[in-house]
């Protein structure tokens, strides 16, 4: 037994910030100070507040410590783990209070308010021994459903619990299982994953890979008992190195323990699991294309109907589900159906993980029951908007969503909500906006996004969007009519109605959105040829105050192209017709004498 164990995150964020030589250190110094036997140091997965990365928390007294260096190691050890005094200074500010005590981080602004099911054991154990799973319940459900559960009461019990795909769209799992369900034993079927998460700045799937990857063994494994398959593929991204190393850990590790392969539980039962390795094309996150990519086929969408229950994966009938969403399926089999359903709103069941990022300050992943407001993320949890800037509109769903002004910031979170209001909950990205942001450049960079990601397979989106953006570039440059936001919304509405895939239908949602919220801002760049966030470098300009400027001559040293005349001590005048709106000029200014719009 240890007194104490030292977790260090070692999630890709805190990796990239430098984890890895922190347990080093952390590992000599307990050696040198004669802890070994006392002291037990743990990798483990991310913890949330990515921000603050490395992460280090020390139990029993779960210390939370953030922004690790490897000199603050011989500290912590001697102070914390030798006589027993935390820290404070190293300590999450949140967690210390004026008197210097240490509250709870369930106490604190950025937990208090999540409840963890899909993320239960990131940060909580090694995700590379298979025996902390097991000691936090892994694998007993799926023991209870191979052993005391029939194929259909799974399946019943799933659906009776309300999930709904956490990947996109939001489609009743139970419902998906059930349609591929019949004829069992008749027909070869498959269970598949995508955690291939394209999405700009989401990663929940890979956080849950990274930290707690045997869950999603689990509850394939369980989800192949239920509709009769015996052959699972989980499809990743090469790009997720950590999440592909442990999840290949944690494959080996349930076939030694008999969880996978042949007669699992002693049953007549036979499951195993195959990774594939995705090159990153955004297509492939819908359903037929990333069948079509593991059959070694370029990755495109396929006509529907039929549908992958009926004729999917090599042709025959097949499931797929995001990481997230099996994520939640051995807590609905352990708990039961009426417990997962208590939680949520009527229609959207359970919580919902989110990447939370952009202009606030707590980045980082959140998993909040559904219903919870836009307002208590980005304020409470996410702990504001920095630098004195105020909210302005968050984008939920990443290229597939839209966006949410502030006049709906008190909107409950929830998959009909959202699409109530022109965004969906795709797979959880959660970029918050402040003040300075153009949404006319934020459709604009969605919509190039979805350009360059689109397969070609159909003209609307091969073209459409193309042409869409074609409008939204006249705009940001200064060239447009407002005959074009009519030609927006036209091609727009086509595009959605004609593409063959999700991709397509949903490329214009962002644009469409902040047309819906934003048009002012769209009318000011076509009429006025102005960019109210100083934005769109075609429509901006550098001007000198001239009460401001006290004629030091800085900006006229640095102007890489001479723009900028005026004597000494008097004040200065730009030429526009040769400033090239590099913005050097405003960033030397000592004397806030320069500004932009």
């Amino acid at each position: 037994m240890y007194r104490s164990h030292v977790m260090v995150c070692t999630g890709t964020g805190c990796t990239a910030s430098g984890s890895a030589p922190i347990i080093e250190a952390f590992e000599k110094e307990v050696a040198k100070n004669k802890l070994d036997e006392e002291v037990r140091v743990i990798k483990t997965g991310c913890f949330g507040l990515c921000e603050l990365g490395p992460i280090v928390v020390i139990y029993p007294e779960a210390s939370f410590y953030s922004r690790v260096k490897v000199d603050d190691v011989p500290e912590i050890v001697a102070e914390h783990l030798l006589k027993g005094r935390p820290v404070t200074r190293l300590l999450y500010d949140e967690t210390v209070t004026e008197d210097d005590t240490i509250k709870s981080l369930n106490e604190t602004g950025f937990y208090k308010k999540q409840l963890r099911i899909a993320l239960r054991n990131c940060g909580v154990i090694n995700p590379e021994v298979i025996d902390e799973y097991i000691a936090f319940d892994g694998y007993q459900a799926l023991g209870k459903a191979i052993t005391e559960m029939t194929p259909d009461q799974v399946i019943e019990t799933i659906l009776e619990s309300g999930l709904r795909g956490r990947g996109g769209a939001g489609f009743p799992t139970g419902l998906k299982w059930k349609f591929a369900s019949g004829n069992r034993g008749g027909t070869e079927k498959y269970v598949c994953c995508n955690a291939d998460e394209g999405d700009p700045g989401a990663f929940m799937d890979r956080s849950i890979l990274e930290g707690d990857p045997h869950v999603l063994i689990e509850a394939m494994t369980i989800a192949g008992y239920a509709i009769g398959a015996n052959t699972g593929y989980v499809y990743v991204r090469a790009e997720y190195p950590i999440a592909v190393q442990r999840l290949n850990i944690a494959i080996a590790q349930a076939k030694e323990y008999g969880l996978l392969g042949k007669g699992i539980f002693g049953t007549d039962f036979d499951f195993d699991l195959e990774i594939k390795l995705g090159a990153g094309a955004f297509v492939c996150g819908e359903e037929t294309a990333l069948m079509t990519s593991i059959e070694g086929n370029r990755g495109e969408p396929r006509p529907r109907p039929p549908f992958p229950a009926v004729k999917g994966l090599f042709g025959k009938p097949t499931i797929l589900n995001n990481v997230e969403t099996y994520a939640n399926v051995p807590r609905i089999i352990l708990e039961g159906a009426d417990w997962f359903k208590s939680i949520g709103t009527e229609k959207s069941k359970g919580t919902k993980v989110f990447a939370l990022g952009g202009k606030i300050k707590n980045t980082g992943l959140v998993e909040v029951p559904m219903g919870t407001t836009l307002r208590e993320i980005v304020e409470e949890i996410g702990g504001g908007i920095p630098g004195g800037h105020t909210f302005k509109a968050a984008q939920t769903g990443g290229p597939s969503g839209g966006c949410i002004p502030a006049s709906l910031i008190d909107t409950e979170i929830d998959y009909d909500n959202l699409l109530a209001i022109g965004s969906m909950m795709g797979s959880g990205g959660l970029i918050v906006m402040d003040d300075t942001t153009c949404m006319v450049d934020i459709a604009r960079f969605f919509l190039d996004f979805t350009v360059d990601e689109s397969c070609g397979k159909c003209t609307p989106c091969r073209v459409g969007t193309k042409r869409l953006m074609e409008l939204l570039d006249k705009i940001t440059e200064g060239k447009a009519t407002m005959e074009d936001i009519d030609k927006i919304d036209e091609l727009a509405s086509f595009i959605k109605e004609n593409s063959l895939c999700g991709l397509g239908q949903t490329a214009p949602n962002p644009v469409l959105s902040t047309l819906r919220y934003f048009r002012d801002e769209y009318i000011e760049h076509i009429e006025n040829k102005r960019c109210p966030a100083g934005v769109c470098k075609a429509l901006l300009q550098y001007k000198v105050v001239e009460d401001k400027c006290v004629g030091c001559t800085l900006c006229a040293k640095n102007c890489p192209v001479n723009c900028i005349s005026g004597e000494v001590k008097k004040p200065h005048v730009i030429d526009q017709d040769k400033c090239i709106k590099c913005g050097v000029c405003m960033e030397k200014c000592k004397f806030n004498a320069i500004i932009k719009g």
